[in-house]
């Protein structure tokens, strides 16, 4: 005996036709009345009995069916515990410092809202070594700028960032234009990331193309402090818009860089499906819905959310 034989005689007592019965189940009427044929053959006795205008139950179908009804109220009862049942255990999540920039507190307060049984570890890192971590197991799952081959990864591409110069208004040589080429970036003090971080990889190959070599006065790997020295006018850099998302003080100004090339992609990767575990499951679903939402109000700076 299935439930869903269950359902369907239910439905064709309480409507008297098999024909309105299949109509709102959406079957057919002949899988419909096959159904309940198995289910009378399977209770060795007839449950409904024909007429000119429709069917009605015998006595041995009317007792069957107030025990269905409870059966399938229990059932449904069943389904709904385990949903709202909380999931627990502990999931590990790794952020860049500029996407933790904007994407951090939300996803904190989104997990602690959604599923507060769940034990949440942020780590804050460069995106490779994020995936080193994952790779290692230290991580259930991470956003990462790009992912290392033959890795038994799922990745999901989330979205792509828009970069920026970003300075202290009237640093000398800033351009004054809202966007601009980095062949322009030419005389401009630039305090960029060192050479290992995933950004200035993608710079370092953007500024080749150009033929244009970029006049680095300084390198900072740590967002803060690099944003600290941009702000103190020290020299310009090139960062995604999230970059300014922890900046207080005076306003920085922000130039979007032109040359088609000269974006930063998002990917969110994790552990694969059967080794991720539920908490992690739920912690990747929250995070790609958060990411959502905050590109979606303009809450990220320059993002625009990968076309599926």
């Amino acid at each position: 005996m299935e439930l869903r034989q269950l359902r369907y005689f239910v439905q064709v007592v309480e409507l008297g036709s098999m024909g309105q019965a299949a109509q709102k189940l959406g079957v057919v009427t002949s899988a419909l009345s096959q159904q309940i044929s198995r289910l009378e053959s399977e209770l060795s006795t007839r449950l409904l009995q024909r007429t000119s205008t429709g069917v009605v139950p015998t006595d041995a179908g009317l007792a069957f069916w107030r025990q269905a009804q409870l059966a399938l109220r229990h059932a449904d009862d069943a389904v709904r515990a385990a949903q709202l049942a909380r999931l627990s255990g502990h999931v590990s999540v790794g952020m860049a410092p500029s996407t933790i920039t904007v994407l951090g507190l939300p996803f904190l307060q989104a997990m602690r809202e959604r599923y507060p049984d769940i034990r949440l570890h942020l780590v804050e890192s460069l995106s490779g070594n994020l995936g080193a971590m994952i790779g290692a197991r230290q991580l259930d799952l991470a956003v990462l700028f790009q992912t290392a081959a033959g890795q038994r990864w799922s990745v999901t591409p989330l979205l792509t960032e828009r970069l920026f110069v970003i300075a202290r208004p009237g640093l000398p040589g800033l351009p004054s234009t809202a966007t601009t080429r980095l062949s322009a970036l030419r005389d401009l003090p630039l305090i960029l990331p060192s050479s290992p971080h995933g950004l200035r990889s993608v710079l370092n190959a953007a500024f080749l193309r150009s033929r244009c070599q970029p006049n680095v006065v300084a390198e900072i790997d740590g967002l803060a402090m690099l944003m600290d020295a941009v702000r103190a006018g020290l020299g310009a850099t090139v960062q995604p818009g999230a970059a300014v998302g922890r900046v207080a003080g005076e306003p920085l100004a922000m130039i979007g860089i032109a040359d088609r090339a000269v974006h930063r992609p998002n990917l969110l990767v994790s552990l694969s499906d059967d080794e991720l575990s539920p908490a992690g499951l739920a912690a990747r679903n929250t995070l790609a819905s958060v990411t959502r939402e905050l590109v979606k109000a303009g809450r990220w700076p320059g993002a625009t959310l990968h076309k599926a």
